[in-house]
């Protein structure tokens, strides 16, 4: 009997996953990181997790409301966790312009990486940071201490596999000896033709050296690395860049939409039913238009599960003189050297209630019966049992 769960969209990525299940999904065939996802996704909001009995303190109107599972995969559990990120990251930004960076990979090492993606994943992180810092140092380019706020995804719009970094850099970077900004030019922050090709470098170099070291393995098809460093240097690799956004809280919300973001919400599901899943999805080849697909659910769950990342994998990091180790330091230091004002986080030490209310510009514990009374917790609910 499916479990009594709050209020929540028309079709859910958790009744497709309850769906597959009674028709003889074999959890025990995933990866312990995928597993754990997926019963976290299918728990969510039920009785399965437990909660408490809310009762409105002025016409006894009670509701039961269930626990989020909290998962960083989970379409329900990222709001708050995004808006606290976003406003603590605008304190820990200069205040300039910003520009987007998207380092991807060839379609040729997907294989290569879904088989290894905690060590595959950290390489694409360091060859992109590392590619990042050693154009912006060269003199040819800009000569200065240059950051940025890096993240990683692994889907694209259908659901496919593509690990990309998208990367947020301010425009202009320190000196040498951090006296002075060195802005870049308004148009674009480095050559992409010199990016891209330094950052193909520095990825090959250190995907051979874990492979050297026996921590890479290779897929089936692949006979040996020789044969993956080929298929690398047959086409020229292309950074993304996008013209520099025009406010700082332009960049900031763009990016929290990246951050807190799962392979695909609730909200882009248009119908489950005789075991397909249709959903949008936009379509970069007709300029960024919302299309429609329809997949097999179990085709559909595959895909999902895919972008499950490893357990304890950190999928946003801070680079270059935005590192966090020299973050505070660093952004006093280009606030006065640009004589712009430093921006303090709103959210900080809220919990998620006040900043629900905050944001929302409404109580959430207002009684959605009468109106005036508000929901006060008068016992807990159990956890069911597995």
């Amino acid at each position: 009997m499916k479990m009594q769960q709050n209020k929540r969209q028309k079709i859910e990525l958790s009744d497709i996953f309850s769906e597959v299940l009674a028709k003889g999904f074999k959890v025990d065939d995933l990866h312990p990181f995928q597993e754990k996802a997926f019963q976290a996704i299918l728990a969510c909001r039920t009785a399965k997790l437990g909660g408490h009995i809310a009762e409105c303190n002025h016409c006894h109107h009670y509701k039961n409301a269930y626990n989020s599972c909290r998962d960083r995969h989970c379409p329900k559990c990222q709001m708050i966790r995004k808006i606290q990120w976003v406003d603590k990251l605008k304190s820990n930004l200069p205040e300039v312009k910003h520009f987007h960076l998207v380092f991807t990979i060839p379609a040729s090492l997907n294989k290569m990486f879904y088989i290894n993606q905690r060590i595959a994943y950290d390489c694409l992180f360091k060859a992109a940071s590392k590619a990042l810092v050693q154009c912006g140092e060269n003199n040819e380019y800009l000569g200065a201490k240059v950051g940025g706020v890096a993240v990683l995804h692994t889907w694209g719009q259908t659901l496919s596999y593509h690990p990309h970094i998208h990367m947020i850099v301010p425009s202009g970077g320190l000196t040498e000896d951090e006296f002075e900004w060195i802005p870049s030019h308004k148009k674009f922050f480095l050559p992409v033709k010199v990016l891209s090709a330094v950052f193909r470098g520095i990825l090959v170099k250190m995907l051979e050296k874990e492979y050297a070291l026996g921590n890479l393995k290779l897929p089936d098809d692949v006979q040996d690395f020789k044969q993956i460093k080929a298929t690398c240097y047959q086409k020229k690799w292309v950074v993304y860049s996008e013209k520099p956004f025009t406010t700082p809280d332009n960049i900031i919300k763009y990016l929290g939409n990246y951050t807190h973001r799962v392979a695909i919400s609730n909200q882009r599901i248009i119908s489950h039913k005789n075991g397909k899943v249709t959903f949008y999805y936009k379509n970069y080849k007709k300029a960024g238009l919302k299309s429609v697909m329809t997949l097999d659910e179990s085709e559909f769950v595959r895909r999902f599960l895919q972008h499950i990342l490893p357990s304890g994998f950190c999928k946003i990091r801070y680079i270059g003189f935005l590192a966090l180790r020299h973050l505070k330091e660093n952004i006093e230091r280009c606030a006065t050297i640009n004589k712009s004002e430093r921006f303090f986080p709103k959210y900080e030490g809220l919990n998620a209630y006040e900043v629900y209310r905050e944001v929302k510009q409404q109580d959430p514990l207002l009684c959605s019966k009468c109106k005036k009374g508000h929901m006060i917790i008068r016992k807990p609910i159990a956890k069911a049992p597995s």
